[in-house]
């Protein structure tokens, strides 16, 4: 049964289902930084180079992205239940799986089944509350699922730090598999179906093809999903960098991820909440132009004060901290817009986003980690550029008319 989409769901429904979304959105965060802390060890344990380990977190991204493509048409055509709880434990085997990993390139395959699996509760979580809720209900709705996946960055490294320096970084995998069963419980037990049968699309190759086909081919979509991606980069390039920044250039150990990740929780949640508070008060572009500006300090004063003085808590933690505030006031509203420009395929839509944050996020892992790592000043600049991208992308769309739905 499909619940309706406004404001007469009972409040206690409308809460629980975002508590739910909010814990599903959660397990990615927690698949990527969770294990960062044990990134060394990993590496002396299987005698592998820097750049090979790295790999286990850009191939895990790019799974990630690859996926996402499917299950958004996926849950569009079978609900979006049955996608979530078949996923998550799917993802609870490759997590087991990662723990027995006897050489590098194992734990390579293993997480990229981790990142297969992982895609579905972001990709239907999103499509869930476009079922569920809309207009400034929406809106208040996706910040407060922020305000919980913003936990998950912060937490995440410091239970995997403290896992890693008491029972070794197998352990970590073992708390993702325990976590993903707990979630699938949870789900199964208080996640309702959202899509109604009549509102289901058949997930008919040829159909699908023709449907991304129009997806790709939307301007204003695609410029509004790359926006996400670029913007999502700036603060990932921290995220994928941590155990360079914090290790080598501010000589900190595992258990000391908290430094860097709490002011960046910090900053998420305070973004979340200012984005929460101007729903049903400013328009989706508003609040993402409050964002960008947000960003635009934040990565200035980054530079300058990477380039004058030695590197510490303030010059390294504090304009990320704002970075991430900025970014949580731009991500959800403009996730909306993009939404709402295919409001007949939302799970679809919600795929592509997925896809294009997801995979250029391994770009950044991959590709423009290893780059900037060497030197303290580059981590604000790539910010820099990443969110003036998404800037220039952003603003070209809010120049043109949106079409109507």
């Amino acid at each position: 049964m499909s619940p309706p989409r406004t404001a007469g769901d009972s409040s206690t429904s409308a809460a629980r289902l975002t508590f739910t979304v909010a814990l599903l959105t959660m397990l990615a965060p927690f698949s990527i930084d969770s294990y960062l802390p044990s990134l060394p060890d990993i590496a002396r344990e299987f005698a592998a180079a820097d750049w090979q380990v790295q790999q286990t977190l850009s191939l895990y991204l790019l799974a990630f992205a690859a996926t996402t493509l499917i299950y958004g048409p996926l849950s569009d055509a079978y609900g979006r239940r049955v996608v979530v709880l078949t996923t998550l434990v799917l993802y609870a085997i490759t997590s087991v799986g990662c723990v027995f990993a006897s050489n590098v390139h194992w734990l390579l395959a293993m997480r990229i089944g981790q990142g297969l699996t992982a895609s579905a509760t972001v990709v239907v979580g999103r499509a869930i509350v476009r079922d569920a809720f809309s207009g400034a209900a929406a809106q208040r709705v996706m910040s407060q699922i922020m305000l919980f996946f913003s936990l998950a960055p912060a937490v995440a490294p410091i239970i995997g730090g403290y896992l890693h320096e008491a029972y070794g970084w197998r352990s970590v995998f073992w708390f993702l598999a325990v976590v993903a069963l707990l979630l699938c419980g949870w789900t199964a037990w208080r996640l309702p179906e959202t899509l109604a049968a009549a509102d289901r699309h058949p997930a008919h190759p040829l159909a699908l093809a023709a449907a991304y086909g129009r997806a790709l081919m939307h301007g204003r979509f695609m410029l509004l999903v790359l926006s996400i991606a670029f913007c999502f980069g700036g603060l990932f390039l921290y995220v994928a960098g941590s155990p360079a920044l914090l290790y080598r250039h501010l000589g900190y150990g595992a258990d000391d991820f908290g430094y860097l990740f709490i002011p960046v929780v910090a900053g998420l949640m305070g973004g979340a909440y200012l984005s929460g508070r101007m729903a049903g008060h400013f328009s989706h572009d508003y609040a993402a132009v409050v964002g960008f500006i947000i960003i635009g300090v934040a990565t200035v004063f980054g530079l300058a004060g990477s380039l004058g003085f030695e590197p510490s808590l303030w010059n390294a933690v504090g304009p990320v901290m704002f970075y991430a505030a900025g970014m949580a006031l731009v991500v959800p509203n403009l996730s909306l817009l993009a939404l709402d420009c295919m409001p007949h395929r939302r799970g679809l839509a919600s795929a592509v986003q997925s896809f294009m944050q997801m995979a250029f996020g391994g770009v950044v892992a991959g590709a423009i980690v290893p780059i900037v790592a060497e030197r303290f000043w580059a981590f604000p600049l790539g910010a820099m550029v990443l969110g003036g991208i998404a800037f220039g992308l952003w603003w070209f769309t809010a120049r043109q008319p949106a079409p109507a739905p």
